[in-house]
């Protein structure tokens, strides 16, 4: 077991699959604006990086693991094209507001929404020509399991292109990160959106996920070859792209 998988938004009572529903389903309506404040409206470009990686191969049915409140399926529907994109995830809260957006940008023929346990899947085998996801691995249960179901409905030859939160790793902003991160994070979400609890949370596992080379070998570990990392924004991003 990695350290984030131990690590849980409100404690020891029930399994974090069930703590992350409900802390998702209760920050549903504020996320996007802490997302986009917390950081600088840089995770856009981060965002639009992941995406670039696919370009090259033109997938026409593309799925986006822990999809949220749609903003990086929207993004994808927007630059890659494809003829159907489906976002899953086990937040309805979530999912509804992303339903929203996806009704006002009239891309309803193309993206389509469905709550999904991304440990335990409901696809065939070999369903889908690319996999995205955007700060959602880090809330697996199981990485292990979460990755090779994701490689299992990964067609032969298809893409995964991932940007996860990460924690930097030279002097200074690995202090700069965690004085930042450990203190005004928290706060920050306490007082303007009512759950302290789910900030820490999202520190301690940003400190305890895997990154870099130890995430290349559990990505090949899980069925993927090809496998490479890029760090965004001194390293407080990083970008992985991985071939079945």
């Amino acid at each position: 077991m990695y350290n984030q998988e131990k690590i849980k938004p409100y404690g020891e009572h029930s399994e974090k699959r069930k703590q992350v529903e409900e802390m998702f389903d209760h920050i549903a309506p504020t996320y996007d604006t802490l997302n986009h404040r917390l950081s600088w409206n840089i995770d856009k470009g981060w965002r639009k990086k992941a995406i670039r990686q696919l370009a090259p191969f033109h997938p026409q049915k593309i799925l986006d693991i822990a999809t949220g409140t749609g903003d990086f399926a929207i993004l994808a529907t927007s630059m890659l094209k494809p003829q159907q994109l489906l976002g899953v995830d086990i937040s309805e809260g979530m999912m509804a507001i992303g339903k929203e957006k996806v009704k006002q940008k009239q891309l309803e023929d193309i993206v389509s929404f469905q709550k999904e346990d991304c440990l335990h899947m409901s696809f065939e085998d070999n369903t889908f020509d690319a996999i995205i996801a955007a700060f959602g691995i880090r809330n697996f249960q199981n990485l292990d399991l979460g990755l090779k179901e994701m490689c299992r409905v990964l067609k032969k030859g298809g893409h995964l292109s991932i940007v996860e939160l990460t924690e930097p790793v030279s002097f200074p902003m690995h202090q700069l990160f965690r004085i930042y991160s450990n203190t005004f994070l928290p706060v920050y979400g306490r007082l303007l959106f009512k759950d302290r609890s789910a900030y820490n949370y999202l520190t301690a596992t940003i400190e305890a996920f895997p990154e870099g080379e130890e995430m290349m070998k559990i990505f090949k570990k899980a069925g993927f070859n090809k496998v490479s990392f890029k760090r965004l924004t001194f390293g407080i991003r990083t970008m992985y792209f991985a071939t079945k």
